[in-house]
């Protein structure tokens, strides 16, 4: 786009930072990225209640989708990590994560939405929140609270003055760094993509439309560039949800085998 000196404007951090649009002022204020949030969950939970209202022994139309949805999950990420029995016991968390991290990525190529709600850092903290509390959980629930401690951080078989280096890089990887680290992850890379795929089409139009005499013919390669640009955000998408589930998997499965040096 262009400002009022007609020169090309480039995107900045305010497309994450909306006006409010609802419940202006109050604690409770909705503003563009909170409504598409609000939407795909609603929209995401609506098809699986549809989907499995009255599941059928051979499963066809939505149901057949749905149930393939899961699947994937189930045995790509879930029994691929944590085994056939641990597996399905944390398919719920695992699935989750997975499919609200796919679809809020998804609007980031939507026409009129075009931008993922997981760039702004609320929503990733959340789904971060929710696995590291898995985590801990189920480590606290084996381990005891001291003994989980002991087991992350305490590496069998070390001489007894390289514990005091160790233990404190281990509690800090390992209890302080991880939820940052997924959801910096998740955050950064479609907080960049969004950038990216706003920065080439916006140079599209303003070289077609809004610029003077022979740089109009940079017009078709912002677009192409553009284009091929969403195919490759449509990967990153797919690939973010994968990495944030299976590292869901891989953390629980680390909390179950805490002790498994």
């Amino acid at each position: 786009m262009a400002d009022s000196s007609g020169e090309f404007k480039p995107p900045t951090l305010d497309d994450f930072f909306p006006p409010q649009v609802l419940f202006e002022g109050t604690p409770f204020a909705l503003d563009r990225l909170m409504l598409i949030r609000l939407g795909v969950v609603l929209l995401v939970s609506l098809f699986f209640i549809v989907a499995m209202r009255s599941p059928k022994l051979i499963p066809r139309g939505i149901q057949n989708v749905a149930e393939s949805m899961l699947d994937f999950v189930r045995v790509q990420i879930a029994e691929e990590i944590l085994g056939k029995e641990n597996g399905r016991k944390y398919l719920t968390i695992i699935a989750t994560i997975f499919f609200a991290t796919i679809f809020l990525n998804l609007t980031s190529v939507i026409p009129f939405l075009n931008i993922s709600s997981n760039a702004r850092i609320g929503f990733p903290m959340v789904m971060a929140a929710a696995a590291y509390v898995t985590y801990l959980w189920v480590g606290f629930r084996k381990f005891g609270f001291f003994g989980f401690l002991k087991a992350s951080t305490v590496l069998p078989g070390v001489p007894l003055p390289i514990h005091f280096l160790l233990i404190p890089i281990e509690f800090i990887s390992t209890f302080l760094l991880r939820p940052f680290t997924l959801t910096v992850r998740l955050m950064a890379n479609m907080l960049a993509g969004h950038i990216m795929l706003v920065l080439f089409f916006s140079a599209t139009q303003f070289f077609f439309f809004e610029a003077k005499n022979w740089m109009a013919v940079f017009g078709l390669p912002a677009l192409l560039v553009g284009v091929a640009f969403t195919f490759f955000e449509l990967l990153v998408i797919a690939l973010q949800a994968y990495i944030f589930a299976l590292l869901t998997a891989v953390y629980i499965d680390q909390s179950i085998h805490a002790d498994a040096h």
